[in-house]
């Protein structure tokens, strides 16, 4: 115990050593972000030379292929993080554990948490955030506005549709056994911000896959991830669950896929995401 605590002190004391520290003022040049969503903002701003790495959550645009990986965003490592040496870390509320970001900030790289309500106001919030703390406030301004124009926009689509079906929301891409969305959730806030009925709101939060649960909900539309279908190894194991295959969503094979982030990401595309969403509702794919 006391040889490792030692390791990571000199560990420390390298980052401290090699980590450039930012004078009072200075924009952040070397930039590591954990947050998918955050990771969209740089690059909306046009300061994606500035990003050095980021989180596995950050798949768009594609370009961030290209950047080194700092693993997933609630499972951060200080000493491969700190080894790209940043100046700056933006992460948002989700990210960890406390501890790892206790020693960034003791090596004394700056760490910037981000609100992440799921909200189209806080999708506002982070543009706002992020321009902040990389010193582009005038930017963000700029995509801010841009933002709720299309915002706007999409209101007034959504707004013309008179119909509410009834659509549950399956996690899988997180990997273990399928979940259903409830109220309280990224899916939840999504399917309503699209002008349709959670067929989980009759509980809180996330819970597993059961055919009580299916049944209770008896959805007109399934949502799910592309990557969860990826991770379920196609469809059929939906349709042939022989509780989905009762309900209306099951009989039509009614169903909507979509990417993680842009789905459940609430950045900078959000209101291309529920205008999308919204439209694939009322006329889902039949697989």
């Amino acid at each position: 115990m006391k040889k490792t605590q030692r390791a990571m002190s000199i560990l420390l004391w390298l980052a401290v050593w090699l980590c450039p520290a930012l004078a009072q003022g200075e924009e952040a040049r070397r930039v590591i972000v954990a947050g998918g969503a955050l990771t969209e903002i740089v690059y909306a701003l046009g300061l994606a030379d500035r990003l050095v790495g980021v989180d596995i959550t950050s798949s768009f645009p594609p370009e961030t292929e290209k950047l080194p990986k700092i693993g997933y965003l609630r499972n951060l490592g200080s000493e491969g993080l700190l080894s790209l040496r940043p100046d700056l870390v933006l992460a948002i509320a989700e990210a960890g554990p406390p501890e790892a970001l206790a020693q960034i900030r003791a090596a004394g790289t700056r760490v910037e948490i981000v609100a992440t309500p799921n909200t189209p106001e806080g999708g506002a919030q982070k543009i706002i955030a992020v321009a902040d703390a990389l010193g582009v406030s005038s930017r963000g301004q700029e995509l801010e506005q841009s933002y709720r124009a299309a915002w706007q926009a999409t209101q007034q689509a959504v707004a013309g549709y008179r119909d509410r079906p009834r659509v549950l929301f399956i996690l899988a891409h997180t990997g273990g056994n399928p979940m259903v969305a409830g109220r309280d959730t990224a899916a939840d806030a999504m399917i309503r911000l699209a002008g349709a009925d959670n067929a989980g709101a009759g509980f809180e939060g996330y819970k597993p896959m059961s055919a009580e649960a299916i049944m209770a909900a008896n959805p007109e539309v399934l949502l799910i991830t592309t990557e969860g279908v990826d991770v379920l190894g196609g469809l059929d194991p939906l349709w042939d669950h022989p509780a989905l295959r009762l309900t209306p969503a099951g009989h039509a094979h009614h169903i909507v896929t979509l990417d993680s982030l842009y789905l459940l990401g609430f950045g900078p595309r959000l209101p291309d995401a529920v205008q999308e969403l919204a439209r694939r509702l009322r006329t889902p794919e039949t697989e």
